[in-house]
């Protein structure tokens, strides 16, 4: 071969190696259905550790939205079939489904696109067979399951001893739902009565000033925040009325404490979102949804506003507080 010839062939080798690399990487599309937030909000930059955590995990699994990914954002004030059908339009990838109110929706109107759920006891509620091999097109990530309704309920208890009529601050009553069996047989158990007054409509402010006078109606000497996401979006507002009323109140996730509530005791959120964006990377790259183990919370945390405590005049028992994970003076 002459040297020419030869040059010539490793030019060519060249340029279609440099344009073969030019060309773009498969972009995909996943779909965020969550409640009541603001879109600036749901983004690698936001001000919630919990979508910080959830992009920058992707990232790491070489995801990044602009470049090969392609993010529908969609924040509603209540879960609906049209939202959900707005959601499907696109056919996503997969969509990251917040709440159990919006996997409800979805699992009915899709067996094809994958579900990455952030749920309560998704067997319990029957989105999935079991933990371990859910099948189907749905997985995620879970709370440890209403167990943890009982240990909250106690914590209030230890907390304000004199606690009997306990208002309870949920979307989940009434109806079957074994978060409210294992509330119920823990009030039992702790001789505590609970004032279950159901939220309804699009959750606003008004809704929850609402719950809070029926509250005072029903003589409620203190108040358990249930879990759902539409109540931490308005976290500090229900911190505010609590506060207000002299309620000792318990709470889902430490964001309430953060706010000025007095206890939370919480599940690692930040770990349940960063093991959520695993589960998308998996999924992206190829895995079976249904294969894919959904991940139960392990980790939880007792943190106790003194400050908070002092503002209703309530001193919290040293025992308690020896066994805090963290104590807001």
């Amino acid at each position: 071969m002459k040297r020419r010839e030869f040059i010539a062939g490793l030019l060519v080798a060249a340029s279609l190696r440099q344009a073969l690399a030019q060309q773009p990487a498969k972009v995909h599309r996943i779909a965020i259905v969550t409640l009541g937030l603001p879109i600036a909000e749901m983004t690698e930059t936001s001000s919630l550790p919990v979508f910080r955590a959830f992009f920058r995990e992707l990232r790491r699994f070489g995801y990044i939205e602009g470049r090969n990914l392609i993010v529908e954002r969609y924040p509603v004030q209540r879960p609906t079939g049209e939202s959900t059908r707005d959601a499907l339009r696109s056919k996503p990838d997969l969509i990251l489904a917040v709440s159990n109110s919006w996997v409800q929706l979805l699992k009915p109107l899709t067996a094809t696109i994958p579900i990455v759920g952030l749920m309560g006891d998704p067997v319990g509620f029957g989105l999935v067979a079991n933990l371990a091999h859910p099948g189907g097109n749905i997985t995620g990530v879970s709370d440890a399951g209403p167990g943890v309704e009982s240990k909250r309920l106690e914590l209030l208890k230890e907390a304000f001893p004199q606690a009997s009529r306990v208002g309870v601050l949920t979307t989940r009553f009434p109806g079957r739902s074994p978060y409210r069996e294992q509330q119920q047989e823990a009030a039992q158990r702790l001789g505590l009565s609970l004032l279950a007054h159901r939220l309804e409509g699009a959750l606003q402010e008004t809704e929850y000033r609402r719950f809070f006078d029926v509250m005072a109606q029903e003589h409620a000497d203190s108040v358990f925040v249930g879990g759902e996401v539409e109540s931490w979006v308005h976290r500090r507002l229900i911190v505010e009325l609590a506060e207000k009323n002299r309620l000792p109140a318990i709470y889902p996730y430490r964001e309430y404490v953060d706010a000025g509530g007095l206890i939370a005791y919480s599940f690692d959120q930040v770990e349940l979102w960063t093991r959520a964006a695993g589960c998308s990377a998996q999924i992206l790259n190829g895995a079976s949804p249904g294969d894919i183990p959904i991940y139960q919370a392990t980790k939880f945390e007792l943190l106790i506003n003194v400050k908070a405590a002092n503002a209703i005049g309530l001193t919290i028992p040293p025992a308690l507080l020896a066994r805090a994970d963290e104590v807001i003076e």
